[in-house]
């Protein structure tokens, strides 16, 4: 039943995110003889709200898919506790955070937040869902816990 509650929690947070037009921050042409902008967005963590991404991608005004090239950058911009990394998706693919539709053929630009354990960090995976010339397109983003209130110091041994 727990699972099935964090799936479904996980699936209302993407749908409403993959909603959203009002964090696009900048909108870059990329000339007159072409109808495709350079598109820049932003994303706060949804369950790490001490987190937020910016995200550039082409779109395509005329087309009926977007490219799928993007670029992401995360950074700490506010507190980051150790309650809010408690509820984090800590297996090893994550959890999706963020998704946006670049085709009507199922194309998917997805943003996914994956916590290594090991360096006490949050990595940020943006990636397409389709294959663009036999390679899937990603970008990652770190931003590590260290100075927040929810890094464990490491235990010294003397012995």
């Amino acid at each position: 039943m727990r699972k099935f509650l964090t799936i479904a929690s996980s699936l209302a947070i993407v749908l409403t995110l993959s909603g959203c037009s009002d964090n696009e921050v900048g909108d870059v042409s990329l000339g007159m003889f072409t109808t495709k902008d350079i598109k820049l967005n932003t994303l706060i963590d949804p369950v790490v709200p001490g987190v937020t991404c910016h995200i550039a991608s082409i779109e395509a005004d005329l087309s009926l898919a977007d490219p799928s090239d993007s670029s992401i950058s995360c950074r700490q911009t506010g507190e980051i506790t150790p309650e809010m990394i408690a509820k984090i998706d800590k297996s090893k693919s994550g959890e999706v955070v963020f998704t946006k539709s670049k085709s009507i053929f199922f194309k998917t630009m997805k943003i996914r937040r994956i916590y290594d354990p090991q360096s006490e960090t949050l990595m940020y995976l943006s990636y397409s869902t389709k294959t663009t010339t036999g390679s899937y397109k990603h970008s990652l983003s770190t931003v590590p816990l260290w100075g927040t209130k929810a890094y464990i110091s490491p235990t010294i041994n003397n012995n």
